[in-house]
């Protein structure tokens, strides 16, 4: 019967709390009851790395909408403001 590795994922401290502890929890297990559960927690782990990278790439998506935003409203209140300048110039022209 081959040892298995002890599970090690890149990055844990990217995990939650909980699933840290559930990797250590699933490493402590005899090797057979290990070697059975490591590929789903792996995926687990896999699909919540993910998830936070995603959530991460929303945020500061969403970070840049807001940005544009304010540039866009800035844009349309000088563009009134200098829409009402012209209209009261030709006005008094006529």
């Amino acid at each position: 019967m081959s040892e298995t590795q002890p599970l090690v994922f890149e990055k844990s401290s990217e995990l939650p709390a909980d699933v840290r502890q559930l990797m250590s929890a699933v490493a402590a297990l005899p090797a057979p009851h290990r070697e059975q559960l490591e590929p789903a927690l792996m995926r687990v782990a896999a699909s919540t790395k993910r998830r936070r990278r995603i959530l991460s790439l929303v945020q500061d998506a969403l970070s840049q909408l807001r940005l544009d935003m304010k540039y866009l409203m800035f844009d349309l209140e000088a563009t009134r403001r200098e829409r009402d300048t012209y209209r009261e110039q030709l006005e008094e022209h006529y």
